[in-house]
C-alpha cells in the first residue's frame, strides 16, 4: 500500500482551454493552475469525447465511449436516458484499500450518488446551500438587476453577477476546504487516497465574489475571433439557438459582462485550487500524489454569439485543458502535443498508475509513457467527439479533428468542414468547396472507420452509413 499513489482530481465545469494563463490568455488570472502546468505535463490537444456533462463524467468512470455505455444525454432534459450501470475504477480503488472522498458536482446517476460508486465521503451543492442558509449569508446579486446595460433582457439572468459573501464562505472555497479535510483525514489514517474535487463553476451563471468579481473589466475584453459569426452555410440549429435563448440581439458590450464574470470565476476557482495544493504540500504527500486538472467540456461564452455548449463542435467547447502532475514519476514542465480523448485516456491512466488492471473494454490509452517523456510513434493522429442533442431537441453530430482540418458529420443537416490553419475561428464552412473535396472524402472515410470500431449505432445501417461511405450528402 505504501507505494500506491494518492489521486487528486480537480475538475471545474465548462472550463474553456483558452481561458488559462498557461494556454496564453493574457486576461486569465490562474497562477496556481499555471504553476501546476509548469511543474507537470500540459496536453495541448486534449478533447472531450462528448461536450455534455453527464455522459463525459460517466465515460471518465468507466473508460468507454458514451455510445458504448449508453449515456447519450444529460439527466433532466426530458430525453430517455439509460441508467449508468458500468463497473468503475473508483469501485476497484475502494476494493484495493483506498480512502475515497468526493466533493461537488456529480451528474453520473440521477439517484445513485458517489457512495454507491466506491466513495466513502461525499458533499455537494445541497450541503453547501444548507450550510450557507444556516450561516445567514446574503443572496447572490444578479448583474441583470444591477447593470443598466443588461436590464430588460430576460436571458441575461444566465449572465450571473456577484456573490456578496466573504470569499471564505463561497462555494468554491467551501468545497476546497472539504477536500482538504478529506486529504488530512485520509493521510492520518496512513492509507492511499483518492479525492475528487468537482467545482460547479464556471458553468453559467457565474457569481464570483470580491476581489475576483472586479478582477477583469468588461471593456478590457476584446471580442472572440468568432464573434462575427453569420451562420452562412451552417446547420440551421446553430442560428436557431440564438432565438431559443433570446440572445439574437446581444452586442459585444453586453456579452463582455458575462465573459468578465466567467474569467473572474476561473480566477476564484484558481485561488481555491491554490489552497488545496498548499495543503497537499503541508501534508508532505505532493511527491506521491497524482494530480489531474481538467474539465468535462468547454463553453461558448459568446463565441459564435452563442451561449452554453449545445449543437456545435467548435473548439471552444470540445477542446479542454488537461494537466497532470506526479513529481515522483513525471517529467517537469513537459508539453505534449498528442491527440488525447481526456475522459477515456484518463481512465486507463489512473488504472495503470494505481496498479489496477486496465479492462479490455476501455477505449483509451494510458498517458503515463507520454508523461515520462517517451516517444509514442503509434499514437492517434486525430480525435473523435460525439453529440446527441439536448433539451432543445435531438440532433446527432460526429466530429473528426486533426491538426489542420475539422469535419463535422450532421446526419440531418449540412455537414461542416473547417480549415483550422487558415480559419482558426471556424467561421467559414468549406463543405461545398470543390478544392476541399479530397480532404472531405478522406475525413469521411476515417470517421466511418473509427465509428465502426466504436460500435456507433449511427453507422450500423446503410440508411445513414452511406452519407460517409459514398458521400451521399447535400452540401448546401
Amino acid at each position: 500500500m505504501a507505494d500506491q499513489p494518492n489521486v487528486l482530481i480537480i475538475m471545474p465545469d465548462q472550463n474553456r482551454y483558452d481561458c488559462q494563463g498557461y494556454t496564453g490568455n493574457a486576461l486569465a488570472q490562474t497562477p496556481n493552475v499555471d504553476r501546476l502546468a509548469h511543474a507537470g505535463v500540459h496536453f495541448t490537444h486534449a478533447f472531450t469525447p462528448i461536450p455534455t456533462c453527464c455522459p463525459t463524467r460517466q465515460s471518465l468512470l468507466c473508460g468507454r465511449w458514451p455510445q458504448a455505455h449508453g449515456g447519450l444525454w444529460n439527466y433532466g432534459t426530458g430525453l430517455p436516458m439509460a441508467l449508468f450501470d458500468q463497473p468503475t475504477w473508483t469501485e476497484a480503488l475502494a476494493d484495493n484499500g483506498y480512502a475515497m472522498g468526493y466533493v461537488g458536482k456529480w451528474e453520473v446517476h440521477p439517484t445513485r450518488g458517489p457512495r454507491e460508486f466506491g466513495f466513502r465521503d461525499h458533499v455537494n451543492a445541497r450541503d453547501y446551500a444548507t450550510w450557507r442558509e444556516t450561516e445567514g449569508l446574503p443572496d447572490y446579486q444578479r448583474d441583470s438587476d444591477r447593470l443598466p446595460i443588461l436590464q430588460d433582457k430576460p436571458v441575461t439572468r444566465w449572465f450571473g453577477g456577484v456573490d456578496p459573501a466573504p470569499l471564505e464562505a463561497t462555494r468554491t472555497h467551501w468545497y476546497a476546504d472539504r477536500a482538504i479535510e478529506y486529504m488530512r483525514r485520509y493521510a492520518a489514517e496512513g492509507r492511499p487516497w483518492h479525492v475528487r474535487l468537482d467545482f460547479e463553476e464556471p458553468h453559467l451563471p457565474c457569481f464570483p465574489a470580491e476581489p475576483f468579481a472586479s478582477r477583469v473589466q468588461p471593456e478590457a475584453i476584446p471580442p472572440w475571433g468568432s464573434f462575427g459569426e453569420t451562420f452562412e452555410g451552417k446547420p440551421y440549429i446553430q442560428q436557431q439557438q440564438l432565438y431559443s435563448w433570446g440572445i439574437e440581439s446581444l452586442t459585444w458590450a453586453e456579452w463582455s459582462v458575462y465573459v468578465a464574470r466567467y474569467l473572474g470565476m476561473l480566477a476564484q476557482i484558481d485561488d481555491a485550487i491554490g489552497r488545496v495544493l498548499a495543503a497537499l504540500d503541508a501534508l508532505g504527500q505532493a511527491d506521491n500524489t497524482f494530480v489531474i486538472y481538467s474539465t468535462d467540456h468547454g463553453d461558448n461564452t459568446g463565441s459564435h454569439r452563442l451561449i452554453d455548449k449545445h449543437y456545435i463542435m467548435y473548439d471552444n467547447v470540445v477542446h479542454v485543458p488537461l494537466v497532470l502532475r506526479w513529481p515522483a514519476h513525471f517529467r517537469t514542465g513537459l508539453t505534449r502535443d498528442e491527440f488525447v480523448v481526456h475522459a477515456l485516456d484518463l481512465a486507463a491512466t489512473i488504472c495503470e498508475a494505481t496498479g489496477l488492471p486496465v479492462p479490455e473494454n476501455y477505449a483509451g490509452r494510458s498517458l503515463l509513457p507520454l508523461c515520462r517523456g517517451e516517444q509514442a510513434p503509434d499514437w492517434r493522429e486525430d480525435v473523435v467527439s460525439v453529440y446527441n442533442g439536448a433539451q432543445f431537441g435531438l440532433f446527432m453530430q460526429r466530429m473528426l479533428r486533426d491538426r489542420r482540418w475539422k469535419y463535422v458529420w450532421n446526419p440531418t443537416d449540412v455537414d461542416e468542414l473547417y480549415d483550422l490553419q487558415a480559419d482558426p475561428s471556424e467561421l467559414h464552412n468549406r463543405i461545398a468547396d470543390p478544392t476541399s473535396a479530397e480532404v472531405l472524402r478522406d475525413m469521411r472515410q476515417r470517421l466511418l472507420e473509427q465509428l465502426l470500431q466504436q460500435g456507433d449505432a449511427l453507422v450500423r445501417t446503410d440508411w445513414t452509413r452511406v452519407q460517409l461511405s459514398e458521400g451521399r450528402k447535400l452540401a448546401r
